[in-house]
């Protein structure tokens, strides 16, 4: 029966934003008190955060599918649905979630990090906080927004300084039980750690962890045997100790070519770039020759500890039945595990904080023109304009006028003009694999939106207050074009233009 397991596929759901409601206040002597609809609640988002007590991701295994509280729903009387609840997974310390492409999106270190993987839709507005001076009473109200959804990866991947790794049997479980208080499974046949087990080492004032992990044998890095599944635990430690048992009695094995199969197989895999990236072939090694209380694995061990001092790793022959050696190769890691925190300390580089401002002319979408069956269809591509159609119920016109209105504000017609689109185009808006498509038909302006209301011309008002220098200016005008006029008929009566017929006779 399965009960570790440190890599999953979590399908993951926020809730969904409860609907507003559309009403309208009914009071004794007061049959239309006006609206008084109240908004629906937001979503529940799902967060990711570490929990000291996880230890596995085995729940997640066997229930893959999660998803957050819903929304409610507003009422009448300016009531607002509640809020959904968030539901909150519990991780192991040192999980990685990934996106099902690969795409990190964190890295949980450390009790309490946390992560929202899935925000919870908006609510929709009632009727009430629709109104306005324009629109007395809404007859209509916003649909909840639909939560976020996606796939995510987890990934567990422990933290311990030192990894003590090797060939099936060569006694690393053996090793930790006796430099630390735990207690893994200990038997004389292959395979017997089927789990990373850690365990915390005291040396003087250093503390540090040590995990035992899982037997490797050649092909470890392309999945032969349980190496694949184990090597990810470690990518995180800073140090790394062949254990060799100088007792087996497996024909073509020997301290010198053991330790050459792993090597090659830690050159071969490679660790994830956004945990450091570093090859494990460059992290600091040692090499701990084990079982040194049976006579012959002694004697083999001192033969071969000048050739492995002289290809540069500190060895240690050590004994965990009978406590040989272990002391000085405890202190030795300790050693080596301050040098890689100093190290690390030195190249950390404080986060900076980068603002990026929208631009000045940035309108919140973008048109995309593409060819669909031979004829060209226009994409509204942007977050604010797909939350409007999510919320807009399409079942009420009145709602689906107040979609245009707002689309009309922002400049999407304007932006379909520019585009090419004309009358009868087709407009998709929203993702790809679920968009709205309309006909659009463009608002037409000829004039008559120019009147105002019913008893009123805005040609006839007037918009202006003149000044006294307009006035005096006005003033001089009208008499110079008087004074003018009159010069002009005197003119006229002078050279005859204006004379009687009837003078004559």
């Amino acid at each position: 029966m399965t009960t570790f397991v440190d890599r999953v596929t979590l399908h993951v759901a926020a809730g969904d934003g409860g609907h507003g409601v559309a009403s309208i206040r009914r009071e004794k002597f007061k049959p239309l008190g006006g609206p008084d609809g109240g908004n629906g609640g937001n979503g529940g988002d799902v967060i990711l955060t570490v929990d000291p007590q996880a230890t596995t991701l085995l729940d997640y295994h066997r229930s893959p599918h999660r998803r957050a509280d819903k929304g409610r729903p507003g009422a009448g009387d300016e009531r607002d649905g509640a809020r959904g609840a968030d539901l909150i997974l519990p991780v192991p310390d040192g999980t990685v979630v990934s996106t099902s492409d690969g795409t990190m999106l964190a890295d949980l270190v450390g009790a309490g990090a946390s992560i929202t993987v899935a925000r919870g839709g908006r609510g929709g507005l009632g009727n009430k906080s629709l109104a306005s001076t324009r629109r007395k009473a809404p007859g209509f109200a916003l649909l909840g927004e639909p939560g976020e959804a996606l796939d995510i990866v987890l990934e567990l991947k422990s933290l311990a300084d030192v990894a003590l790794i090797g060939f099936p049997s060569a006694g690393k479980s053996s090793l930790v039980s006796v430099i630390s208080a735990a207690r893994p499974k200990i038997a004389d046949y292959p395979f017997t750690t089927l789990v990373p087990n850690l365990g915390v080492v005291t040396a003087g004032s250093t503390r540090f962890t040590v995990a035992d992990v899982p037997g490797l044998i050649p092909g470890a890095s392309q999945g032969r045997g349980l190496g694949l599944e184990f090597l990810r635990h470690v990518e995180r430690c800073s140090v790394l100790v062949h254990v060799i048992d100088c007792a087996t009695l497996e024909p073509g094995r020997d301290p010198l070519t053991d330790l050459e199969v792993i090597e090659a197989e830690l050159a071969a895999y490679v660790p994830g770039d956004l945990l450091g990236g570093r090859p494990l072939a460059e992290r600091i090694r040692m090499v701990v020759l084990n079982k040194a209380d049976v006579p012959e694995a002694r004697e083999l061990a001192e033969l071969v500890e000048a050739d492995l001092r002289e290809r540069g790793y500190e060895v240690f022959i050590v004994s965990a039945v009978a406590h040989i050696g272990l002391k000085e190769w405890i202190f030795a890691m300790a050693r080596a595990v301050e040098a890689a925190r100093r190290e690390l300390a030195s190249e950390i580089v404080p986060a900076r904080v980068v603002i990026r401002p929208k631009a000045v002319d940035d309108k919140g979408f973008s048109i995309v023109r593409e060819e669909q069956g031979g004829e060209s269809v226009f994409r509204v591509v942007g977050a604010r304009t797909t939350r409007w159609v999510r919320q807009t119920d399409f079942s009420n016109d009145e709602a689906v006028g107040y979609l245009a209105d707002r689309l009309q504000r922002a400049g999407v017609e304007e932006a379909l003009l520019a585009a090419g689109a004309v009358a009868g185009s087709s407009v998709l808006i929203g993702p790809a694999d679920n968009a709205v498509v309309f006909d659009w038909d463009p608002t037409m302006v000829v004039g008559a939106e120019l009147l105002g209301g019913r008893g009123t011309d805005i040609r006839l008002e007037d918009h202006g207050r003149r000044t006294n220098i307009q006035r005096r200016e006005e003033f001089h005008a009208r008499k110079d074009a008087q004074s003018a006029a009159r010069e002009e008929l005197a003119v006229e009566r002078r050279s005859g233009h204006w004379v009687d017929p009837d003078a004559d006779e």
